[in-house]
């Protein structure tokens, strides 16, 4: 069994993305997006037109300070290596609780489909209460059926932008 990381909401969070479950590197190293090659933090980057940090601490902080959160749909999961694919016999995080202790949350954003898929099968859509949400391309390094140019990616994100401009 694998064990997700904890999410990263405050008070201010206006926007939640929820992926799936962390890659290997991203749990052995316990942070969220961790594997290198992985276009998030550069999709981000290039969203907010800023540098993105090195440090970790940082690169949570900035999204902290833009009212952007972080989690998983899954709590814990068997998976061989990385592969969404792979994923099986999940246990989703507890939805219902973070939506009432966040109310402020007006957005949110699935990365990939496995996130999505695993949400609405587990938890439900009714549980958004209103609130907007998108399932967007996963910025996932490892290549699947859905494949998309970091182009393509930064393009189909840019709903982030737009949510914070509002």
């Amino acid at each position: 069994m694998q064990n997700v990381l904890p999410p990263i909401v405050d008070d201010e969070t206006k926007v939640l993305i929820i992926g799936s479950m962390p890659g290997k590197q991203s749990l052995d190293k316990q942070q969220y997006y961790g594997n290198p090659r992985n276009h998030f933090w550069p999709i981000i980057g290039q969203l907010l037109n800023v540098t993105i940090p090195e440090q970790y601490e940082q690169k949570i902080e900035l999204l902290r300070i833009r009212k952007i959160g972080l989690w998983d749909s899954i709590q814990s999961c068997e998976r061989q290596g990385s592969l969404d694919a792979t994923i099986k016999n999940e246990i989703p995080n507890d939805f219902e609780w973070l939506f009432q202790q966040y109310p402020q949350i007006q957005l949110v954003l699935f990365n990939g489909g496995k996130s999505f898929n695993v949400f609405k099968k587990h938890i439900g859509l009714s549980i958004l209460n209103g609130r907007e949400f998108e399932k967007m391309p996963s910025t996932s390094p490892i290549p699947g059926k859905n494949i998309k140019s970091f182009e393509e990616k930064v393009a189909a994100w840019r709903i982030l932008k737009h949510a914070l401009d509002e």
